[in-house]
């Protein structure tokens, strides 16, 4: 399994829309993709940013390609975030799982 994290901050006052956003957007972006094997998407409040953090998880290399294209490594946004988006990181980190419970 390989695990994907990406982060992006918004202001605080729009966190709750980017929120309904992402589950309108990412969330089923995510589940729908075969290997998709889950996702956890989380945020934190941090004075008058909040930051979200979206961890993923995948069967194979293939599966996250299918989800995000020829480059892994690259964020995958959706049309509306520089809306919501006051910084993100254009790079995601991923994670081979050598165990889990």
């Amino acid at each position: 399994m390989i695990v994907r994290i990406w982060r992006g901050w918004t202001r605080t006052a729009d966190a709750s829309a980017y929120e309904d956003y992402l589950l309108r957007t990412g969330f089923p972006g995510y589940t729908a993709t075969p290997g998709n094997l889950g996702v956890r998407f989380t945020r934190r409040d941090d004075g008058d940013r909040t930051e979200f953090l979206l961890i993923s998880f995948w069967e194979s290399w293939e599966a996250i390609e299918a989800f995000a294209g020829a480059q892994p490594s690259r964020a995958v946004f959706y049309p509306d975030d520089d809306a919501y988006l006051v910084d993100r990181e254009r790079t995601v980190s991923h994670y081979e799982v050598f165990a889990s419970a």
